[in-house]
């Protein structure tokens, strides 16, 4: 089962007047994308481990293919957070240039919410809403 990857620190609180994407708004991303790709590389190397603990050669047919399916969900699923890692790695890269936290498309601020929600999102809710209709015009 996969592990909580949102057990992250608190929300960033903004203080009044305070610019977006500031060093503190910065640091507070980062450590959150840190510790999202601490979690994911914890879960994948555990997930090793017990796949060669667990390599068993059953007997009966059906043991056998519940334990093939068991493995082929696990490592699908440890794919996915693998993506999910170099995009984090993307993110992280991204604070360094200065660019995190605007939208690829129009450039305007994500909004911390957002970013508290998705800290891997690259559009704003606006840009993204449009993606998505536009995603659901092209699959009727």
């Amino acid at each position: 089962m996969p592990a909580q990857t949102n057990k992250v620190a608190a929300p960033y609180k903004v203080k009044k007047g305070e610019a977006y994407m500031n060093a503190k708004q910065l640091e507070h991303f980062r450590g959150v994308l840190n510790e999202i790709k601490l979690g994911l590389s914890q879960d994948i190397d555990r997930t090793v481990h017990t796949m060669q603990d667990e390599a068993t050669v059953f007997a009966d047919p059906n043991d056998r293919a519940s334990q093939e399916s068991d493995m082929s969900l696990e490592l699908r699923n440890r794919d996915r957070e693998r993506k999910l890692i170099k995009n984090i790695d993307k993110m992280l890269a991204r604070i360094e240039a200065g660019d995190y936290g605007f939208c690829d498309k129009c450039g305007v601020e994500i909004g911390l919410s957002r970013l508290e929600a998705r800290p891997t999102a690259t559009l704003c809710i606006d840009c993204k809403t449009l993606d998505e209709i536009r995603e659901r015009q092209v699959a009727k």
